[in-house]
């Protein structure tokens, strides 16, 4: 079933589903208005069910419409981070071959001087909701659409992988997919038509584009909906919000200021935290000025929401909590693929009808991704613990073997972020001469006088001779995407050749 359509019971079409900044109200009669006249715009210029309809603009009301009009119409959506350069584009236009692009008016100039889009319609958008080729044409469209139906594998979206380990893949997400995590979200946060979200995620990622919005759908409630994550802005606004849904970096931004207490947050009953992981003493601190612990969760693109900490229970710092409904999740040894006890770190392998359909014509690595029996491989490593928690230690790639021992960076992280006066780090494994792999570690530190030997000091406290980073680094930032990851393939290229030339 069409997602769009199946999630229609729970929604009042004159309850909010948007308040922008501004103030202004969105309701769900006029979404429902607007998405149909946005389906008549797209049908009239020849798309068709199953075109793919690319969208590069910023965030704004009306890119999250086309989202929606999509959906209900059976058109896969594709978005595309804004920020992509042309090289980008090329790439991602060459691949998904869209009906039609949809783009922020400055972009229009890059796209037309792509050779593949020469024939494709491209449309734009503007970002104050007012201007752009697009809404010009929509404005004379008629405000009903009847649904078009879809069967459960089929197609609501391509979304397209960061590509940290070459080039992006395009994950094939079902309306099926969709709805399911949904409600699974809806079920085990206690989401109803009464909550208030605030949304100050982009919508190109699947955070804020399928979690925030798809569980908003589903429960029939309302969202604050912010242009991007302004502190000011979110201060202002988080009185009149139930839920917030961030990143870590939301909140290590809002620990800095003095204006957040729990008086600020009285009216919120849950904070969630995802995409990348957060630290124990954010976690901590958190619960210390406003009286709430933040859910941490675990998620990808390839199949939504995985894991979360009880709604109701104790949410372990550090830990992911458990399996959705109707997920199943397994810890496998990489090299055997025999299931370990609790307690050993391994492969984490899926079940679920969150999980997506495959890579976008990419069958040979779609293949190389499931097991026989259907589990897909998410390439990320952690074990279950004696309560059942999961854990994430890292993805596989990040695994460093240095001298045929494993050493999993995320041990040695925590360890470093427990140093006085460290706030953040990240550990890498470079080519090494030697060892094969050399253990390196890249601190932020907030003093100024620690040294890298007061840190390796602290290190070899807990820590074995070969978890020792070999050399320390300390930094101003460590270098992170727009969802707040840090990008570890960007520092292993910065030390590559550390080992294998003598160090100046």
């Amino acid at each position: 079933m069409n997602f769009f359509t199946s999630a229609r019971r729970n929604r009042e079409p004159a309850a909010s589903f948007v308040v922008e900044s501004t103030g202004s109200v969105f309701t769900y009669s006029h979404l429902d208005a607007l998405s149909a006249q946005f389906v008549n715009t797209l049908v009239k210029l020849g798309v068709r069910k199953g075109d793919r309809v690319m969208v590069c603009a910023e965030k704004s009301l009306e890119a999250l419409v086309v989202y929606i009009a999509c959906l209900r119409a059976g058109f896969i959506f594709v978005p595309i981070n804004p920020a992509y350069t042309k090289a980008e584009l090329e790439y991602f236009i060459t691949d998904a071959r869209p009906a039609i692009i949809i783009v922020d008016p400055d972009k229009k100039k890059d796209i037309h001087s792509i050779p593949r889009a020469l024939n494709m319609l491209i449309e734009t958008l503007g970002v104050d909701g007012r201007t752009g080729s697009f809404l010009e044409k929509v404005r004379e469209m008629p405000a009903k659409f009847n649904d078009v139906e879809c069967d459960d594998d089929d197609l609501a979206a391509i979304v397209y992988t960061s590509g940290t380990t070459g080039r992006s893949k395009g994950a094939m997400i079902s309306h099926n997919n969709l709805r399911s995590n949904a409600e699974a979200l809806c079920q085990s946060w206690r989401f109803s038509n009464s909550d208030v979200l605030l949304h100050a995620l982009p919508i190109f990622h699947v955070h804020g584009l399928f979690v925030a919005t798809n569980v908003t759908l589903t429960a029939g409630s309302s969202m604050i909906f912010l242009p991007s994550f302004e502190v000011n802005e979110v201060i202002s606004h988080l009185p009149r919000a139930t839920v917030m849904m961030g990143v870590p970096t939301f909140y290590t931004l809002l620990l800095q200021d003095g204006r957040l207490t729990r008086d600020l947050v009285e009216h919120t009953r849950l904070f969630i935290s995802g995409s990348a992981p957060l630290l124990v003493e954010t976690h901590r601190e958190w619960l210390e000025r406003t009286g709430h612990e933040i859910l941490e969760r675990y998620g990808m693109t390839e199949a939504g929401m995985i894991t979360s900490n009880p709604y109701n229970g104790e949410r372990v710092p550090g830990a992911v909590g458990f399996p959705l409904p109707g997920i199943i999740l397994r810890i496998v040894d990489q090299n055997t693929k025999e299931l370990l006890a609790n307690g050993q770190v391994g492969s984490i392998e899926i079940k679920g009808p969150n999980v997506f359909k495959g890579y976008w014509q990419m069958p040979e690595k779609t293949k190389d991704e499931f097991r026989e029996d259907g589990f897909f491989v998410t390439g990320d490593l952690g074990f279950i613990d004696d309560k059942e928690y999961v854990h994430v230690i890292g993805r596989q790639k990040d695994l460093i073997i240095t001298c045929g021992l494993n050493v999993y960076p995320k041990e040695i992280e925590e360890n470093l972020n427990k140093i006085l006066g460290i706030t953040e780090s990240a550990v890498i494994g470079v080519p090494h001469h030697e060892f094969g792999e050399g253990v390196v570690g890249v601190v932020v530190s907030k003093k100024h006088n620690l040294s890298e030997e007061q840190i390796l000091v602290e290190l070899k406290k807990n820590l074995a001779p070969y978890k020792i980073p070999l050399k320390i680094f300390l930094v101003d930032v460590l270098p992170r995407n727009i969802m707040g990851k840090v990008q570890k393939s960007a520092l292993r290229a910065s030390y590559s050749n550390l080992f294998t030339r003598k160090y100046e």
